[in-house]
């Protein structure tokens, strides 16, 4: 199958060739790996052949350009940087900006502005970092279920789709079919989601599907946009304040019990915070007692305010809880008022805070980092002021930041 626009001519995406098995099924066939369905949480030439991942290199040299693997398409090359890229998760949108190429983010998977003000409310504490999402196409368009429709990736004729393409095929009306047509007659895939909590792929994926860490999906990424640089100072920056965080710490007897929840009309959503996954990216390194362990907690579980008061963790962090979905302090008013959420240790103490968002980049995992600090060791690391719904990440006083905002926002500005 060639890559050709309407008129017969050659195709701007003839940049990229895809690097999966051009066989019997398709241009993915053989190539197999919904965690991120919602955030509540990718010249193609004919000749082209799979090429898997070897060792831990995700990046090799291709005759004209360069080439990144991520499981589970595999290898990805490029002849120039992709300057048209289709987004679906805020992961992959904020390691865009990160690598100077958020201009060229053309689709969010959800409402645009409610994943923008997230984003805006950390970059407005980096000067000269932003995120134009004012034009950005919507990829779901359903309403009380994922429908995302495959006409709108031809209409956005993207360069690459920074995407899993398992989830696609997750998601009500898809195949793998669809997923190796899209793929084919549009532009490659290269993303992985199910690393947020290390959930299950649909079945055709599974057999090759890998799990990375944050930063090192950040890592892939980064190449991607011929940004490595960016990506090494970046991680600099985070392992330096995990260094100073981890010399900080109190002894392990001395550290609170920690929960994750999501509220919704009456009813807890529980999750492990030190359970693996990106998702817990800026709390399981803090090292703090998983209130949740040895629970039933995770996907799918509920819990009722009697259930979560025999578990009573000292601290409870409310995800989506930053200019995000949630008002965490009328949540917390809610709980206060009710007989039994009333008695919580958290809600007693004031220590019902509204947290990160699981589907982070790099940007954002570094303020989330910071965040969760605070909130789980005050005297260590400084208080956490007061949050308002809706309000950007707080301005911390330059004497109790954790990092150095001058030095990502100089890092950031110099990979565009």
């Amino acid at each position: 199958m060639t890559d050709t626009d309407e008129d017969g001519g050659p195709s701007r995406r003839e940049f990229a060739r895809y690097g999966g098995a051009v066989v019997a099924g398709g241009l993915l066939a053989g190539c197999t790996g919904g965690d991120d369905g919602s955030t509540a949480t990718e010249p193609a030439t004919e000749t082209a052949t799979a090429s898997p991942t070897e060792g831990a290199e995700a990046t090799t040299a291709a005759a004209d350009g360069y080439a990144v693997s991520m499981a589970p398409v595999g290898e990805v090359s490029f002849e120039s940087v992709p300057s048209d890229v289709s987004v679906y998760s805020l992961l992959y949108a904020d390691m865009a900006v990160a690598y100077g190429a958020g201009d060229a983010v053309n689709s969010l998977g959800f409402d645009a502005a409610a994943g923008g003000n997230t984003l805006d409310a950390y970059y407005e504490r980096l000067d000269g970092v932003s995120f134009d999402y004012g034009d950005l196409t919507q990829l779901n368009a359903g309403s009380g279920e994922i429908r995302v429709e495959k006409e709108v990736f031809y209409e956005l004729d993207s360069d690459l789709h920074l995407m899993d393409p398992a989830l696609l095929d997750s998601f009500k009306g898809w195949e793998r079919s669809d997923v190796e047509e899209v793929a084919a007659n549009v532009a490659p895939f290269l993303g992985n989601t199910y690393s947020r909590t290390h959930g299950q792929p649909p079945e055709g994926w599974r057999d090759e599907y890998e799990y990375y860490a944050l930063w090192d999906i950040s890592e892939r990424v980064s190449r991607v946009f011929r940004a490595s640089d960016v990506y090494g100072e970046l991680a600099a920056v985070r392992d330096e304040m995990l260094d100073r965080i981890r010399s900080g710490l109190p002894p392990e007897s001395e550290r609170p019990s920690v929960a994750a929840v999501i509220f919704f009309d009456g009813t807890f959503y529980p999750s492990k915070i030190n359970a693996p996954g990106f998702a817990n990216a800026h709390v399981r390194p803090l090292g703090a007692t998983d209130a949740f362990a040895g629970t039933d907690a995770g996907f799918g579980t509920t819990y009722d305010y009697e259930t979560l008061l025999e578990v009573d963790p000292d601290v409870i962090l409310h995800q989506f809880g930053i200019a995000s979905y949630y008002d965490v302090a009328s949540i917390r008013e809610t709980i206060a008022d009710d007989p039994v959420g009333g008695q919580l240790t958290a809600i007693e103490t004031d220590r019902f805070y509204a947290s990160g968002t699981p589907v982070q980049g790099p940007l954002m995992n570094l303020f989330q980092l910071e965040m969760t600090a605070k909130q789980l060791y005050p005297e260590q690391f400084g208080e956490w002021p007061e949050y308002e719904h809706g309000d950007p990440y707080p301005e911390i006083p330059e004497g109790e930041r954790l990092f150095d905002r001058e030095r990502v926002a100089e890092v950031v500005a110099g990979g565009e």
